[in-house]
């Protein structure tokens, strides 16, 4: 786990911030001793969440917005994929 004030000294983002963003339910936070640690398997996504506020300038409420339509792209992408290898199935047995 990843303390979470080492973890926005170190992105220059505030706590406040990933506040926010648990509030909208895109990362979740353990407290601990009160510490408030981030998880391992959360790393990437917060990363990806910070470079979206700060390279592009983007709030939470957007962040949020494009978090849920790349989900949504993931999905179909993996429902392409699933439906694709039944077609090349259905094709080699004909």
């Amino acid at each position: 786990m990843i303390v979470l004030d080492e973890f926005c000294t170190s992105h220059k983002v505030e706590v406040s911030f990933v506040r926010t963003l648990e509030e909208h339910g895109l990362i979740e936070t353990i407290i601990i001793n009160e510490t408030l640690y981030i998880q391992e398997n959360e790393l990437s996504k917060l990363e990806q969440i910070v470079r979206l506020h700060q390279e592009l300038n983007i709030n939470s409420e957007g962040v949020d917005a494009i978090i849920n339509l790349l989900k949504r792209i993931e999905n179909m992408q993996n429902e392409i994929t699933v439906l694709r290898n039944k077609l090349s199935f259905y094709e080699e047995n004909q």
